[in-house]
């Protein structure tokens, strides 16, 4: 039984995992690896000088494993409730998972979150004709699931969509934890 499962690896997703994994979590991501951000170019991005789509996304995949979360190459086809609040995913090679909570980061493809019965509203955002509806901590109409980046909303710049990964990771790890979470390291130089 994994704490939180993610659907996508983009900015989004991949900065949920990160900070879900850092936590103690045990964290599933399952990624078919064909979002919009392999298609991009980042002059942008804080902290990075340049970096292709492809490359932001590599990085993103290899920073959650490293923290001890696990990648699932394969399309997440269905999300059924189970009776005891729990979630269960199964892929696109018929692979199940079982999960506490679930976040959405699944850009401008919601058909796997509307099967669920995740209310919709009009987007925002150019060529974004629609997004799941959350609240302000990212929760949508079902319980224990959750939802990040550009499906909950979001500006479609990737760094956004990141620090929205972030927050709602921080609220889900908050609400696993009873407690409000906080994620602060101090720089040690060595002397």
């Amino acid at each position: 039984m994994y704490d939180v499962a993610i659907i996508g690896a983009g900015p989004a997703g991949a900065s949920a995992a990160i900070f879900t994994a850092k936590a103690g979590k045990k964290t599933l991501v399952v990624d078919h690896d064909k979002g919009m951000t392999k298609k991009a170019w980042f002059e942008n991005y804080y902290g990075i000088t340049e970096i292709s789509g492809p490359e932001l996304v590599e990085t993103g995949i290899k920073q959650f494993q490293r923290l001890g979360a696990d990648l699932v190459e394969e399309e997440a086809t269905e999300i059924k409730t189970n009776g005891d609040g729990t979630f269960t995913i199964t892929t696109s090679e018929n692979k199940q998972f079982d999960a506490k909570h679930v976040i959405l980061s699944t850009g401008v493809a919601l058909a796997l979150a509307e099967q669920l019965g995740v209310i919709t509203k009009p987007g925002t955002e150019p060529r974004i004709k629609t997004v799941l509806q959350v609240d302000e901590q990212g929760r949508t109409n079902i319980d224990g699931v959750w939802a990040a980046g550009t499906a909950a909303g979001v500006s479609v710049h990737a760094i956004i969509t990141a620090g929205d990964g972030g927050k709602v990771a921080i609220n889900v790890i908050s609400e696993l934890n009873g407690e409000r979470y906080v994620d602060h390291d101090i720089y040690q130089p060595n002397s």
